[in-house]
């Protein structure tokens, strides 16, 4: 085989105090300062305060964001199973051969749609694209996707059918101090997002008013001037109730919706039937409470609904989000200034994470892999014929829950399958039967543990790379920390095994702006068009918004104010109807059973549960239960509580709490094994989005016992 030129390992001087890069962790991407700490082996960090989006701030997870690096647990060299299943060290070429010669061999025996690939909101823009290219060049299996599908994929969805594109914010964050009035749905911004918290506290003093609708009064809720505390599940009927009353009060802005919009009269004629009386029993949101809340959206010169996963990870998560977006349209908001509507996306890069070709009916730019014209224009640039590239494949749930059978192999880059899957009763067995399991990261995980290669690979500060926040922003990641001895960057992985199955040229780039480049010319043209966009740029403007299609254009920071991207330029209505989740409490399993995040720890818990000062702030997950319900069932706070499902049974320590509702138990997701709380959720599967019913489980308690027993 003839080599090719590699991608070099870093070859970096040791870095200068205050060098700027971007926190690695959600998708608020704050901006950090990092340099070499005098007399230690770790850089320091504190916020950056020019950059525009957190001024300075950051959380408990931004600020010791550091820690992993230079960590004892850092793996450094490729490991395989031995013949009894326990990791020996190995050289690079020995795994890449081996794994290499595996996906070859199934490929041969099974079809190449036996391979699969799963990636991660939290890889770069670079590595999410060559990611997606390595499937469907180096592969050739249609059966690629991502953990983002976990995370916005329902509001992704809807925002396509109603404006014709999805970008999670259409306008800065800055926007969210001159709304005057802002409604989070389902968002917990002060946990899963905290320096965020800065522009809601500056809205508020400047006289706007928060409302916030969730089924706990999170830290978040207890700063709103309206709290709505709704059930689980409820939210679209929630939104269809606002709707009529404000149809019901004169409040629909009749001209823009005459002039911006199409479909209303078969949304009005929906909404008629969502009386406030009927949705306060549904949702248990009082009428006057509803009809507060729209008069104060309906009559502000501003104001704008913002969700978040709590209304979104449902079996109707797309039609819930739409729901939203009909009252922003009737009312006139979206498009406008320091209106509309928005989403706050989750992972670090999972705006962008989404936009280049990870997920498995995608390929860059958000351009299908369905439409013959958009497989053109991307072949063109990869230099294959379109015909070579697969269909659409299997979303990440359904890709999991094949794994053994029709998929035998599967790379997992960035992602921790084994705590972030839904129904993982189900899952885990799935990927032990697996005939190849490779995990490329700097850690080992859950995931890991069922893995037959680990590749070691870079942290985020030791490469280069671009991603794009919450607000469609582009932005640059430096390399501030010299990497160990030993690992490799994920594109140098992926160029390895592309050299070994035959396609190396088609991955030999020298350097990650190499990656943009070409990203560049695959999304030229696109809806989400980064052609105009360079490293240099980026450094010019803090970042820039897609889409941005030449070096002229300085890209585009609100979008909709003239047209939506529909090809008539307007926006579409759609009506959706509530309906009944995957599964509803019953009289064998009475309760609401959701889950959420603790701000010390992100998504699975993989990095943060590694570092001590945020472990020991949270070192296990705790259920919320509400003190009515828990006197029924003997809890007390330190009790020990045996939830169950349909599924399994998880044993949470309880905290007594009256911020949740007496039909509802929530517990955070950032634990794996028997302190799973995906063991108890659903595969349910909204329709469109493909997205897991993560917010509602039917549960009971099954069992209690006294915290000191252990």
């Amino acid at each position: 085989m003839t080599a090719l030129p590699p991608i070099p390992l870093a070859t970096l001087s040791p870095p200068e105090l205050a060098v700027r890069t971007h926190c690695p962790y959600c998708a608020f991407q704050c901006g950090i300062l990092m340099g070499e700490d005098l007399g230690g082996d770790r850089p320091r960090v504190s916020g950056d305060p020019h950059f525009p989006v957190n001024n300075g701030q950051l959380c408990i997870k931004g600020w010791s964001s550091a820690a992993l690096l230079g960590h004892p647990q850092r793996v450094t060299v490729p490991q395989l199973r031995d013949g009894r299943g326990r990791w020996r060290p190995a050289e690079w070429d020995e795994a890449l051969d081996f794994v290499a010669a595996k996906l070859a061999s199934i490929r041969a025996r099974c079809g190449a749609d036996a391979n699969g690939v799963f990636g991660s909101g939290a890889l770069t823009n670079e590595k999410a694209y060559l990611l997606g290219k390595f499937a469907r060049v180096a592969l050739g299996t249609a059966n690629i996707d991502y953990n983002g599908r976990f995370c916005m994929a329902s509001a992704a969805g809807a925002q396509n059918r109603a404006f014709g594109i999805d970008r999670g914010l259409p306008f800065p964050v800055a926007d969210v101090e001159r709304a005057e009035v802002v409604l989070l749905v389902g968002a917990n911004t002060a946990d899963t997002l905290p320096p965020m918290m800065q522009w809601f506290d500056r809205q508020r003093a400047n006289g706007g008013r928060l409302i916030v609708a969730d089924p706990r009064r999170t830290p978040t809720a207890r700063r709103a001037d309206l709290f709505l505390q709704v059930t689980p599940g409820t939210d679209l009927a929630l939104a269809n109730g606002l709707l009529y009353a404000a149809i019901e009060e004169h409040l629909i802005d009749e001209r823009y919706v005459a002039d911006r919009t199409n479909g209303f009269d078969a949304v009005r004629a929906v909404a008629l039937q969502y009386h406030p009386a009927r949705v306060e029993r549904l949702t248990g949101v009082a009428e006057s409470q509803l009809r507060q809340a729209v008069r104060w959206l309906a009559t502000a010169r501003s104001s704008m609904v913002l969700t978040g996963r709590g209304t979104e990870q449902h079996s109707k998560g797309v039609d819930s989000v739409h729901a939203w977006i009909n009252l922003m349209l009737a009312l006139g908001k979206v498009g406008k200034p320091s209106s509309g509507f928005g989403t706050l996306t989750g992972q670090g890069n999972g705006q962008g994470g989404r936009e280049h070709g990870q997920k498995a009916d995608q390929l860059p730019g958000y351009r299908l892999i369905e439409v013959d014209a958009h497989r053109e224009a991307v072949a063109s640039v990869w230099g294959v014929d379109p015909a070579s590239l697969p269909r659409k494949g299997k979303s990440a749930y359904e890709l999991l829950d094949v794994l053994g059978g029709e998929v035998k192999s599967l790379l997992v880059m960035g992602s921790n399958v084994a705590v972030a899957a839904p129904n993982l009763a189900r899952i885990l067995p799935k990927l032990q039967a697996l005939e190849l399991l490779v995990v490329c990261d700097a850690f080992h995980n859950e995931t890991s543990e069922h893995a037959h290669v680990f590749f070691p690979v870079y942290q985020w500060a030791e490469e280069e790379g671009t991603l794009t926040n919450l607000e469609g922003r582009v932005i640059r990641r430096r390399a501030v920390a010299r990497p160990p001895t030993g690992p490799r960057g994920d594109l140098r992985v992926l160029y390895d095994l592309a050299l070994r199955l035959g396609v190396g040229d088609k991955f030999a780039f020298r350097s990650a702006e190499d990656v943009f480049d070409e990203l560049k010319r695959a999304t030229a043209g696109a809806p989400a068009d980064y052609s105009g966009i360079s490293y240099a740029k980026i450094e010019r403007q803090d970042g820039v918004f897609w889409p941005c299609r030449s070096e002229d254009d300085p890209g585009t920071p609100r979008m909709f104010a003239e047209q939506f991207h529909h090809p008539d330029g307007r926006a579409k209505f759609f009506a959706v109807e509530h309906r009944e989740a995957g599964e509803e409490p019953s009289a064998e399993f009475p309760l609401f059973f959701t889950t959420g995040r603790y701000k010390e720890h992100y998504n699975s818990g993989a990095q943060t549960r590694g570092v001590g000062k945020l472990a020991n702030a949270q070192p296990l997950p705790r259920l919320e239960i509400h003190p009515r319900l828990a006197r029924r069932h003997r809890v007390s706070t330190g009790s020990r509580v045996t939830v169950e499902s349909r599924r399994a049974k998880v044993e949470f320590l309880a905290e007594v709490t009256a911020d949740i509702r007496p039909d509802t138990l929530f517990a955070p997701f950032h634990w794996g094994g028997r302190q799973a709380a995906n063991l108890l959720t659903s595969g349910a599967l909204d329709p469109t989005s493909r997205m897991p019913e993560f917010k509602l489980a039917a549960v009971r308690i099954a069992g209690v016992r006294d915290g000191a027993q252990g």
